[in-house]
């Protein structure tokens, strides 16, 4: 049985699928491409992972309908450089995982809710899908706490499984958790989606956990503790993540240190070689991409450690700029710097105005769609979060925005309202344009 009958067995429904007439209601069609659009996020995270599999698959771009979720399903095939020309959106799937009272659990199944209404992959590019969580956050895993206490996703438990946020733990007699990221990722590929995951590198941020042991600090001069990381990563690179995006990446080996903002040692610039050869090597996949936080600047320095692409570094509200770049670049093949539409550190106050201009200068500012550059987009730039909350915010905290204890009101309250479903439908008119270049 593939890991999505096997995730709709475990939540006990019958994997026999139909054409899901809701769904029809909000297509937004570029070619033969489709997803949902004008709509608020409860409304799709509100719904059952059986109707979110029929969403998905009603959007398929095939000329049948599969009545039970097909057993092989390829990634999007863009080539082993795909990652230099991607379009990178995070999604905080712990920010909109299930709320209970102080619990926060089942990201995972959230994660693929949201996945109809984020837009295929292009026919000249890849929209690759960026998950904010996947290992144990140091404190208070699998709990949510008040708006500004503390619960950093960028302190990461490494060797004891997966987050209680993001994996059910409820069914894994049933499912596995490896199976659960499998079954995400199958229907990811699925929708025309390349999917990815973000990591952490600073060591006082990472913890080395065993069962019935009490947690150590990571250190990279520990040999065992180097063969964690690539054996953790190889893991989730194995079970269909092609893409890996790496906190405080333009710091590795010590450099523009006076701008680094983590809290430990890094590793140095061999070290990095060596991990990112490894998790090719090991895993046997040449599609990884490798993207970099703000690795701008010496582009010979990041192409040469392994990276794909890097942030920050073109000015991204300004169209001719952009373009410029994309000119300057469009024979880089193995690395390019990309535009931000915003980043895990946005901390709000960007107009929907704002926010559509850069969206539009990702997806149009090159004289060819073989000339694009990468961009990396949030969760937020899709759908707004509410006025009081961003995305940093939510990253270093975990609040519940419910007023009765129960999931969908925390998710009716995470986003904003009846101006949120007008800007998505504006983000989809955007794409429109662009999925059939």
């Amino acid at each position: 049985m593939n890991t999505v009958n096997k995730l709709l067995t475990a939540l006990d429904k019958d994997t026999n699928l139909t054409p899901d007439d809701w769904t029809n209601e909000y297509i937004y069609q570029s070619g033969i491409k489709k997803w949902i659009a004008n709509i608020l996020p409860y409304e799709l995270l509100t719904r059952t992972i059986k109707e979110s599999i029929e969403s998905i698959v009603t959007l398929c771009e095939c000329f049948e309908f599969y009545k039970t979720f097909p057993d092989n399903i390829e990634t999007p095939n863009y080539g082993d450089n795909w990652g230099v020309r991607a379009n990178y959106i995070e999604v905080n799937n712990r920010a909109i995982a299930e709320m209970y009272g102080n619990q926060c659990k089942n990201g995972i199944l959230s994660s693929i809710k949201l996945l109809p209404a984020i837009p295929p992959s292009a026919k000249s590019w890849a929209n690759c899908v960026i998950l904010s969580q996947i290992f144990p956050n140091i404190y208070g895993d699998g709990f949510n706490k008040l708006p500004h206490e503390e619960n950093s996703i960028y302190g990461i438990k490494l060797g004891l499984d997966y987050s209680r946020n993001i994996i059910n733990f409820d069914i894994i007699d049933k499912i596995t958790p490896e199976e659960q990221f499998k079954a995400f990722n199958d229907i990811a590929h699925f929708h025309g989606l390349k999917t990815g995951f973000r990591t952490v590198i600073s060591a006082d941020q990472i913890k080395v956990s065993k069962e019935y042991e009490n947690d150590i600090t990571f250190n990279w001069n520990n040999p065992e503790h180097l063969e964690l990381f690539i054996q953790e990563h190889v893991k989730l690179i194995n079970l269909g993540f092609e893409s890996i995006f790496i906190d405080s990446a333009k710091h590795i080996g010590g450099y523009d240190m006076e701008n680094y903002t983590g809290v430990g040692a890094l590793p140095s610039y061999e070290q990095m070689q060596h991990i990112l050869y490894e998790i090719r090597a090991r895993s046997g996949k040449t599609t990884l991409s490798f993207v970099g936080e703000k690795s701008t600047g010496d582009f010979e320095r990041y192409k040469n450690l392994g990276l794909t692409s890097g942030t920050a570094f073109i000015e991204p509200d300004n169209f001719d700029e952009v373009k410029h770049w994309s000119e300057r670049l469009k024979y880089e093949k193995e690395y390019s710097p990309g535009v931000e539409v915003s980043n895990d550190n946005d901390e709000g106050g960007r107009s929907y105005e704002s926010r559509l201009n850069r969206i539009n200068n990702s997806l149009f500012a090159y004289e060819y769609p073989s000339d694009k550059l990468p961009s990396f987009m949030q969760m937020e730039d899709l759908f707004p979060l509410r006025y009081d909350t961003n995305t940093h915010h939510l990253m270093m905290c975990n609040p519940s925005y419910s007023s009765d204890n129960t999931p969908k009101s925390h998710w009716e309250n995470l986003f904003t309202k009846d101006d949120g479903r007008e800007y998505n439908k504006k983000v989809a008119e955007l794409f429109i344009y662009a999925l059939n270049l």
